[in-house]
């Protein structure tokens, strides 16, 4: 079934086979679980938690003085998978292999 939002895009719903495989999957799932009106009522707004507990939450934030930029490069699918491949940390040791070469080759 197609349902068309308010911004007029078209979103497909789950049929109701989909449905049942999905709700499967969540039960399954020991992670989740469907919040009780206990939990409900213990629930805060995000803003009502202190600055500190805000701050862990959000993860780093901005850097106070950035010694990055953010851009778009375009690599060899062969050099993107080997770095990748090569866990967490990619993009650290991808600069890091980048300024190497800087360090050898002058500019």
């Amino acid at each position: 079934m197609l349902l068309r939002t308010k911004s007029g895009r078209l979103v497909e719903l789950p049929t109701d086979e989909e449905t049942v495989e999905i709700n499967a999957g969540i039960a399954a799932d020991p992670d989740t679980f469907e919040w009780t009106d206990k939990d409900f009522k213990r629930a805060v707004p995000f803003s009502a938690l202190s600055k500190d507990l805000q701050a862990v939450l959000r993860g780093r934030g901005k850097q106070k003085t950035p010694t990055k930029v953010s851009t778009t490069v375009r690599f060899d699918t062969d050099v993107l998978s080997a770095f990748k491949a090569s866990g967490n940390g990619w993009q650290t040791r991808m600069n890091e292999a980048l300024k190497d070469w800087l360090r050898e080759h002058a500019v």
